[in-house]
């Protein structure tokens, strides 16, 4: 909860215990320290940050200035925020990857909490899927609205009021860092949700989910599109999406393709495959029904994965939506794809990928597109569609806020299935 600042004597951003940072951290590889404002309360945040060769802790605790609340918008008591992240480098983009835990664990399931991710990928190629740089948490939040700004009414205020349970959509200037309060400059970006939906669940929605929505509604549009330029001869053969990573971005995408297909009859003539990464995935992912699963053994050479993925698939895939974010992951992708074929990849795993394998996409004669986070009007869908249970969510496990450092550390190593919420307060 908000303190005052009066009961301190001066006002510093300092980690709040040495649970969370070491005291002879070098501190310039912290977060940019804000200046105080001109406000007399402060509250809670939590900033987790890349482990490195100085700073092996990387959960760290501040307290910080409750800003005031934007005239046209509103402040959000956060309850509950998934485990997601944005690079430092990447402030106006939402990281492919809506948890640590989908991440880190996919292609590092026995990576110490206490290694450096930077080394990692120096020392072990296995080890790829990790990122070095800051990482920023906390815009995958759901809450209840504490106040209103001041020129809100009747007329523009999109049917919120305080004290609705809501969700947020990430917007680019979204704060940086987990915090009890949240300031939101439009309210546009916030989608109410229904009585029946848990907070917890809404939590879920924001960045991962509303991907993967995404890159399935792309998808569709891509079989849509090829099912037009095929010769009558092959008419009643099926299309083939391959969905790689068995994290929380790949299970909620097979959960919204089943309904998405279904919905719209492509079921027909779509067949969708998932290409697990981890046996933990293997088991989620083969409970849902009309759906083929081919496990990648990382002990395995490539060529044994790409028959293994044929076999399954029942020949070379039309389209293929890879969360695996690695150049691995990718360059095994391709060679299960026909030629013609499309990869579907986050935006920003896509600039970094893509002047990579420009040369094979042209050799290939396949096409790579990016898929951004999505927009707020399939936010609005997305609620509705879980809420009503149309959509199951993913498996996913809520810890308090001061158990930042422990969860990240269990996320490392493959210790929570699905999804990770960190709870800030109790209100149901």
């Amino acid at each position: 909860m908000p303190v005052d600042i009066c009961s301190r004597p001066t006002f510093t951003l300092e980690p709040e215990s040495s649970s969370v940072a070491a005291s002879t951290a070098d501190t310039s590889s912290l977060p940019p320290r804000e200046k105080p404002r001109s406000m007399n309360k402060l509250c809670r945040q939590v900033s987790i940050e890349s482990p490195g060769p100085v700073v092996k802790n990387c959960v760290f605790n501040f307290f910080v200035p409750i800003e005031d609340t934007p005239p046209q918008g509103a402040r959000i008591k956060i309850v509950y925020a998934g485990a997601c992240f944005r690079r430092r480098d990447r402030s106006a983009s939402i990281t492919s990857m809506s948890s640590v835990s989908s991440d880190l664990s996919d292609y590092c399931p026995t990576l110490p909490a206490q290694s450096s991710p930077a080394h990692q990928m120096r020392e072990n190629p296995a080890h790829q899927g990790l990122r070095e740089g800051t990482i920023y948490a906390g815009y995958e939040v759901a809450g209840v609205i504490e106040s209103l700004g001041s020129e809100i009414t009747d007329a523009n205020n999109y049917g919120l009021r305080i004290g609705q349970r809501v969700v947020v959509y990430p917007f680019d200037e979204a704060p940086a860092g987990y915090a009890e309060l949240m300031v939101v400059p439009d309210l546009k970006y916030i989608v109410p949700i229904p009585d029946n939906l848990p907070l917890s669940i809404a939590a879920l929605l924001p960045t991962g989910a509303l991907l993967a929505m995404n890159a399935v509604f792309k998808a569709y549009e891509v079989v849509t599109e090829l099912s037009k330029k095929r010769p009558a001869e092959e008419a009643n053969k099926k299309f083939k999406i391959l969905i790689v990573g068995t994290g929380g971005l790949a299970l909620w995408a097979v959960r919204i393709a089943t309904h998405h297909f279904a919905s719209t009859g492509a079921n027909n003539y779509v067949d969708v495959t998932v290409a697990s990464l981890r046996d933990e995935g293997f088991r989620l992912a083969t409970e849902i029904e009309n759906v083929s699963v081919v496990q990648w053994n990382e002990c395995l050479y490539e060529p044994q994965l790409i028959e293994r993925t044929k076999d399954v698939c029942g020949g070379l895939v039309d389209v293929v939506i890879d969360f695996g974010t690695t150049s691995r992951s990718l360059h095994r992708s391709m060679h299960c794809l026909s030629k013609g074929g499309v990869v579907l990849m986050s935006e920003d795993v896509a600039e970094k990928l893509m002047p990579k394998f420009s040369r094979l996409s042209i050799e290939y004669q396949q096409e790579i597109i990016p898929i951004s986070n999505g927009t707020v009007e399939q936010l609005h869908e997305l609620v509705q569609l879980v809420a009503s249970k149309t959509i199951e969510p993913i498996p996913h496990s809520v810890f308090p806020c001061e158990q930042a450092t422990e969860v990240v550390q269990k996320l490392c190593t493959s210790e929570i299935p699905g999804r990770a919420l960190l709870k800030f307060h109790d209100i149901e």
